[in-house]
């Protein structure tokens, strides 16, 4: 049985829009004003989804996991969202926007139904709200100059190659790198993903640490750089997934395990995964372990 991280932070850096596959935006849609329980339970909220033709999501607008672009709500969790309340029979995702540090809070005063932002699985969370099992994990890669003259593959080769790394101030990687020993003189410490890249483009570091989903988006916009393969560093022997989902108000849990029954069609099916949310910067890499599972990640 694999071991998982309690994981403490929410998705490795704030993103910037960029282009993709699309959910039509009819308008932000501004927020109801009375909680919306599921009355007689949460199947009979999925009957009255289905009825109105539409299941009311919320996004933070970070891509490459939910953003909004030209009128249209775009990202994996939106793609996976919309293909998932298809087959439940709900036609319509509408989007409501909100700061990151809002999302639980207008889930819980029933503003949303879903939360489709790529939120990480975390005990802190769930106290306070339902999480599906997990849409993705998060694989680490770095990314270096075209060619990657140092050779490096993963942290253990950067180590022996004597390679500066670059992560990002205040995320986890630092933490990876230490676990591989790595020494602190040779991480750099960085605020923001393109200042990494421009470090590397600038030879100030051989390599900028981050989430592969991360990197690949970053590498469009950034010529002379190429992403090693992912992987999946350890710390204390314990594998650091990483992983996110879909977040549904307490009390509602027949309508996130219907969700779940359609996600597991998806993740258990690789070509369609790529197929739905490849565009984004997400993979085969990307699709969870079958027993990573919510309830172990959710314990404290």
């Amino acid at each position: 049985m694999t071991q998982f991280p309690n994981l403490s932070r929410r998705g490795f850096l704030t993103r910037t829009a960029a282009v993709g596959g699309a959910v039509a935006v009819p308008g932000l849609i501004t927020a109801c004003s009375k909680t919306d329980t599921g009355g007689d339970g949460e199947g009979s909220r999925l009957d009255q989804l289905k009825e109105q033709g539409y299941v009311k999501v919320a996004y933070a607008n970070e891509a490459p996991y939910g953003y909004e672009e030209n009128g249209e709500l775009k990202g994996e969790a939106p793609t996976l969202h919309r293909e998932i309340f298809k087959a439940l029979g709900v036609a319509e995702l509408r989007p409501t926007f909100s700061e990151w540090d809002g999302l639980i809070p207008g889930l819980q005063a029933g503003k949303y139904d879903v939360i489709s932002a790529g939120m990480a699985i975390i005990p802190e969370r769930c106290e306070k709200a339902l999480f599906s099992e997990p849409e993705f994990i998060s694989p680490t890669a770095m990314m270096v100059k075209a060619g990657n003259p140092k050779k490096i593959t993963d942290l253990a080769s950067a180590k022996e190659a004597g390679a500066t790394i670059g992560v990002m101030s205040g995320a986890v990687e630092k933490g990876y790198a230490t676990a591989a020993g790595i020494s602190e003189g040779d991480i750099k410490t960085l605020q923001k993903p393109q200042d990494g890249a421009d470090a590397v483009k600038g030879g100030r570091i051989d390599a900028f640490l981050l989430t592969g989903i991360s990197l690949n988006w970053l590498a469009k916009n950034n010529s002379g750089l190429e992403v090693t393969d992912s992987f999946v560093p350890e710390v204390d022997g314990v594998k650091q997934y990483s992983p996110g989902g879909a977040v549904f108000r307490k009390g509602s849990e027949d309508l996130r395990d219907a969700f779940n029954r359609e996600l597991k069609k998806i993740t258990s099916d690789p070509d369609r995964y790529v197929q739905l949310v490849g565009e984004y910067g997400f993979g085969k890499d990307t699709i969870p372990p079958a027993d990573l599972r919510t309830a172990e990640l959710c314990k404290a």
